[in-house]
């Protein structure tokens, strides 16, 4: 049983990975890569209070259905015994997802959201796609409307900023590279956990994701010690426009 759940979320290419390789030092701290609770959660909501309803409310099953999606996250981790998981979702942010963390767990759960600059998430992506010889113009796309994996997570940004009463804790990139251990401590000091002794010079990913699933090799990528890659990538006038016109 999930003592403490959590959320990650935020903006891709902000530094998550590197963060829940952090953390994850931390015996009582879960972090892994990213998670299908959310969906897995929404999926079984949108079965209770729709196709299944009427099943449920006519054999009397109703809280049956309730209970099976409180349950999920205690499901997916049944094999973690930290005290504390940090589940990682982009879409945490966003309200019906939200309205779900505060309708099925006991306790307010807390959300953890990783910023950076729309431009350098951009350029990110962009020598990503070069990296993986992306066939096609590598700008193609990521800034259209509600699409992934940029302009969801920035539209769950922009509400999250909006209605924030104190259960988000906004995590710049930068300030998670340069003042790493300060930045830490504001984590543990917001999501009231006991403090740990990190070691930011040997930081390994315990839970790899397999990058060939989302056809992307390297974006889960880490190194043992923090440093930021200078990206040699130029990028169109128009999308620099764009992200502009967005911040």
């Amino acid at each position: 049983m999930i003592k403490n759940f959590m959320g990650l979320s935020g903006l891709p290419r902000t530094g998550s990975t590197l963060l829940s390789a952090i953390l994850s030092q931390n015996p009582e701290i879960h972090a892994e890569g990213n998670s299908a609770v959310c969906q897995l959660m929404w999926d079984a909501q949108c079965s209770v209070l729709g196709t299944a309803n009427q099943q449920l409310i006519a054999s009397d099953r109703l809280n049956t259905g309730i209970e099976l999606i409180k349950n999920i996250p205690n499901i997916y981790y049944k094999d973690i015994t930290a005290s504390t998981v940090i589940d990682k979702c982009r879409s945490w942010t966003l309200p019906d997802n939200m309205a779900m963390l505060n309708k099925y767990f006991e306790h307010k759960p807390k959300v953890l959201v990783l910023e950076r600059p729309l431009i350098e998430i951009v350029r990110s992506f962009v020598a990503l796609r070069q990296a993986n010889n992306y066939q096609g113009d590598p700008e193609e796309g990521l800034l259209d409307t509600w699409s992934e994996p940029i302009m969801r997570s920035y539209e769950g940004v922009k509400w999250a900023k909006a209605n924030n009463n104190g259960e988000f804790l906004f995590v710049q990139y930068d300030d998670l590279l340069n003042n790493t251990k300060s930045t830490i401590n504001t984590i543990y000091e917001f999501c009231e956990l006991e403090s740990f002794e990190h070691d930011f010079n040997n930081i390994v990913n315990k839970h790899p994701e397999n990058d060939e699933v989302y056809g992307m090799l390297g974006q889960h990528d880490i190194r043992p010690t923090i440093n930021k890659r200078d990206l040699d990538v130029k990028l169109s006038k128009e999308i620099i426009a764009k992200c502009k016109s967005l911040s």
